[in-house]
């Protein structure tokens, strides 16, 4: 008998192929309940590799042992005239058969019953509004927590404040009693003389947390009090004389102090809680401090890259320090992620090299799955997972995360969702998810850009240029005006577009390319080109904003070489989902075009052509 036949006798075959069917139905399960459960990452991966070593541990169980009357027994074993093989492989093919049929109604529901309908506006806004949100009802126990005002002009000292203000904001946020105002917000009341009422109405809160460090060698002299906003009376205050190597005890005694006046039961779960909340490392904390100094400084600079490689000095120094805070490591990987995002259109920056590009996508991975392994509440954990998602471009699951972010009360935003959730279609369940977040940290810009352009995505134009306005009122800066302008065009307020490009930009590119979508959108191809020329003729002008253009004036040509382009770029999908968001035009290209982005948003379930927030009459597709 020949090797081949020797192993259809042994039903090695039959065995093979049913292991290969019943291990595909295995991780279609698990990936579905790991989704849904929000396993990490890794755990998929474990378990296909279980499944991949199984294999040829059964091809060897089918070849060296035989199934008998009496049991399992070595196939050397078996009289060959005894050998019940053939019924076995009769069994086998039966099973196959069974195993097949689950495995074909399986594909087609995951294939035709899976994919979530498309909901109406009304249909999404009474699903939000059946979301658990963060009301902020109980607003007795809201408070914001002002810096630490340096009494000292030592070096580093107002650093040292900077840190220990932040260090009792991260404890108190650890606390799911109180409404608590993020650092933006908090910080933005830094160095004025401003009184606590007229800050707590600004913020919403009914109480005020501020204080003063003044440090001499290494005594320190620290006071902390708590004021209700409504009277200025002071609910708790206490001033600590101590030394340098005290401060991580005064600063938990502070948070624990404040909780406790503000009438939240502490039990020794959430002291734990609080004390991981930070960097309890005075030396980290001033670094981070440093870092966070020079972050803000990279968002609002053209060379950005320059900036955010001193913010990760900055940030390795902390990482090195306490390896365990995950807001590090998400900050750290903001070099990373936009050396890809520019490398993926064709941008050329200074000082980086092949070599960067090649190392940043494991840089991103390593340092999100450190704060992803760190995470300090659930809700932390699905947003810094959802990132990792995104930027891996493993997006099978990324709707499970979009999900549990959407369902989310508290004030954390993910990097990468508005974009992800307005190219998914959901948007119209967002707007309130995103005015919560802004009601958490309302002197941050960003926060009233992300509602305004989640309103502009849910198909609300009117209330997105409210809140864009709003915006510009209390919160003028970052890429506010981007989203103001978009709620003017949206709406027809070409006029007023103008003034506000006029008055409201600073960098002159961005001035050019708002000129450039106005023009657009009226119709007006040549004055358009000549904007968009003018703007790509600028030293370092963004490759970017040429994907925009050829969408907003209908070039389609173009549009669909530079698309093929970017998704031949291994970070080329992540870049054409942000093409999809920022454009905000319907398909910016056509799918076919970009074969790996096209995966994607079949494996997401995401729709295609977009929503199109703005109307352009010169882009005909």
């Amino acid at each position: 008998m020949s090797f081949f036949e020797e192993l259809k006798r042994r039903n090695v075959f039959k065995v093979g192929v049913a292991y290969v069917i019943v291990a595909w139905l295995l991780a279609q399960v698990a990936d579905l309940m790991l989704e849904n459960f929000g396993a990490p990452p890794w755990v998929m991966k474990t378990f296909l590799g279980f499944l991949i070593i199984g294999f040829p541990l059964a091809i060897f169980f089918a070849w060296a042992f035989e199934m008998t009357p009496e049991g399992v027994k070595r196939e050397s074993q078996v009289d060959r005239s005894q050998s019940i093989t053939a019924q076995t492989g009769q069994k086998l093919n039966h099973t196959i058969m069974v195993i097949m049929a689950l495995a074909l109604v399986w594909f087609a529901w995951d294939r035709f019953g899976a994919t979530p309908e498309a909901t109406t506006p009304a249909e999404e806004t009474s699903m939000a509004a059946a979301e658990p949100l963060n009301t902020q009802t109980n607003t007795a126990k809201s408070l914001a927590v002002l810096p630490f005002v340096a009494m000292s002009s030592g070096t580093d000292d107002e650093y040292f404040a900077d840190g220990l203000t932040e260090e009792i904001l991260n404890s108190l946020a650890q606390l799911p009693e109180l409404l608590l105002t993020a650092r933006t917000s908090s910080f933005h009341f830094k160095g004025q003389d401003i009184p606590v009422q007229e800050i707590a109405a600004t913020l919403g809160v009914h109480h005020i947390v501020e204080g003063s460090v003044r440090r001499s060698g290494d005594r320190l002299r620290i006071t902390a009090q708590l004021i209700r906003a409504a009277d200025g009376f002071h609910v708790w205050s206490e001033n600590y004389d101590s030394t340098s190597s005290d401060t991580i005890q005064v600063q938990e005694d502070i948070a624990e102090k404040i909780a406790e006046a503000m009438n939240v039961v502490m039990d020794d779960d959430k002291r734990e809680a609080m004390r991981k909340a930070g960097l309890r490392n005075v030396e980290a904390f001033v670094n981070y401090q440093k870092a966070q100094e020079l972050y803000g400084e990279a968002h609002g600079e053209v060379n950005q890259l320059k900036y955010l490689r001193r913010t990760n000095e900055q940030l390795e120094k902390v990482i090195e320090m306490v390896p365990t805070y995950p807001p590090a490591y998400i900050n750290h990987t903001d070099l990373f992620v936009h050396m890809l995002l520019d490398d993926s259109v064709g941008q050329v920056n200074e000082g980086v090299t092949p070599q960067d590009i090649e190392a940043a996508p494991a840089r991103i991975m390593e340092d999100l799955a450190m704060a992803a392994e760190n995470a300090r509440n659930f809700s932390e954990r699905n947003n810094i997972e959802l990132d990792l998602a995104y930027v891996s471009g493993d997006w099978r699951g990324i709707r499970g995360y979009i999900e549990r972010f959407l369902a989310d009360n508290g004030c954390d935003e993910a990097t990468w969702a508005p974009g992800l959730i307005a190219a998914s279609g959901l948007s119209s369940r967002y707007t309130a998810r995103a005015r919560e977040i802004r009601k958490c940290d309302p002197m941050w810009s960003h926060a009233w850009f992300t509602e305004s352009r989640a309103f502009l995505w849910a198909g609300d134009k009117e209330e997105a240029l409210r809140v864009a306005r709003e915006g510009m009122e209390i919160a003028p800066g970052g890429w506010l005006s981007i989203a103001l302008v978009r709620a003017m065009v949206a709406n027809g307020l070409y006029e007023e577009t103008q003034h506000a490009i006029t008055t409201r930009f600073r960098l002159v590119e961005d001035s050019l390319m708002a000129n450039t979508l106005r023009s657009a959108a009226m119709g007006e191809r040549a004055a358009a080109a000549t904007f968009f020329e003018e703007m790509m003729s600028l030293p370092n002008a963004p490759l970017f904003n040429e994907s925009l253009y050829y969408a907003w004036v209908g070039d389609r040509e173009n549009a669909n070489r530079r698309a093929a382009q970017i998704d031949a770029h291994p970070f080329g999908s992540q870049s054409l989902l942000l093409l999809v968001y920022w454009c905000a035009c319907g398909a910016p290209f056509d799918l076919e075009v970009t074969p790996n982005y096209a995966a994607k948003v079949a494996a997401t379930g995401m729709p295609w052509p977009p929503a199109s927030p703005v109307a352009f009459p010169l882009k005909d597709w």
